[in-house]
């Protein structure tokens, strides 16, 4: 019969690994996520291109436009801060960066004598600084994870009119930038107010020698207002379409970490569960012998073999 501590090993043998095989299983859906989270990034990147050409071809066409969001303020009285984050965890320390991220810049505004509002993207952000209570402006989830250019449209919408309205003075973006599958970095830029067209273009990587070679209705100028809101929302559904393959892959490699764990705790564990199992069978062995010999009786062997066939498999 095995004993207590034999039990013991294998219930915990067991439970390992049950959580071996949700954690494999969610390191391969997190594989197949990252990919086309990849895919979507890629296939976001010809619109914002071509916006971004649009205005470098304003800026060399001379376009100059006076629009709110461009609007520079010198005494900032109130930031905001959009942070995007996951809807769930299991991604090691993706969550965490961005909170931080996102922390830094509200103690800077209040080091600066600025107030700050929070517009909060993923469930793991908004539970972070409402737990903490802090002033959550607006707070979106649901989109984290496959997000669609009508959920940046909207959280967009919500920042421009907020800036329009002079309730944010300056408004930066904290997200994490998906750089390859084993780097992404935590990344935090001014959203608003906009630089000029020619720094917009430079940032876009746009080529400095564009010529202003087209012809705009009603007028560059016209062209370049209207042209900002579509703007503001492309570079936004690009950064959130980057943080959603970033979360993929730092899940991945989460859980790819927990399960190479688990499988050296199986091992370990199993090493321990045998040596228990020698213990108790020469343990037994020596009992039966011992009392044998007492006894004087000459079946010790018989005894020993019996213990051995019911410990069957089990090196001694």
């Amino acid at each position: 019969m095995p004993g207590a501590k034999e039990r013991e090993l294998r219930r915990r043998i067991g439970s390992v690994q049950s959580t071996k095989k949700i954690t494999r299983a969610m390191e391969l859906i997190a594989a197949t996520r990252v990919v086309k989270a990849m895919q979507r990034a890629n296939e976001a990147k010809p619109y914002a291109t071509q916006v971004t050409g649009v205005i470098e071809n304003l800026a060399a066409g001379g376009a100059r436009v006076s629009h709110p969001l461009l609007r520079e303020v010198d005494d900032v009285k109130r930031v905001g801060i959009i942070a995007i984050t996951s809807d769930r965890g299991l991604a090691g320390s993706y969550n965490a960066a961005v909170i931080k991220a996102a922390e830094r810049q509200l103690d800077a505004a209040r080091t600066q004598g600025a107030d700050y509002a929070l517009i909060l993207i993923g469930k793991k952000a908004n539970d972070y600084f409402s737990f903490r209570n802090y002033n959550i402006e607006a707070s979106y989830t649901g989109m984290s994870d496959t997000p669609t250019y009508e959920n940046a449209r909207e959280v967009a919408g919500k920042v421009v009119e907020m800036f329009e309205a002079g309730e944010v003075d300056r408004v930066e973006l904290a997200y994490t930038e998906f750089i390859t599958m084993g780097t992404q970095k935590v990344t935090v830029r001014r959203y608003l107010p906009l630089e000029t067209a020619e720094a917009m273009a430079e940032e876009g990587g746009g080529s400095s020698s564009a010529l202003a070679e087209f012809e705009f209705e009603p007028s560059p100028g016209g062209v370049l207002e209207s042209l900002l809101p579509r703007y503001m929302e492309s570079r936004l559904y690009s950064a959130l379409l980057e943080a959603a393959a970033s979360e993929h892959a730092n899940r991945q490699r989460a859980m790819k970490a927990a399960t190479d764990n688990a499988e050296e705790l199986i091992i370990k564990l199993s090493r321990e569960m045998n040596q228990a199992r020698q213990a108790s069978i020469t343990t037994e062995i020596m009992e039966i012998v011992s009392g044998a010999e007492a006894l004087g009786g000459d079946d010790a062997n018989a005894q020993i073999n019996l213990i051995l066939e019911n410990t069957e498999g089990t090196p001694v």
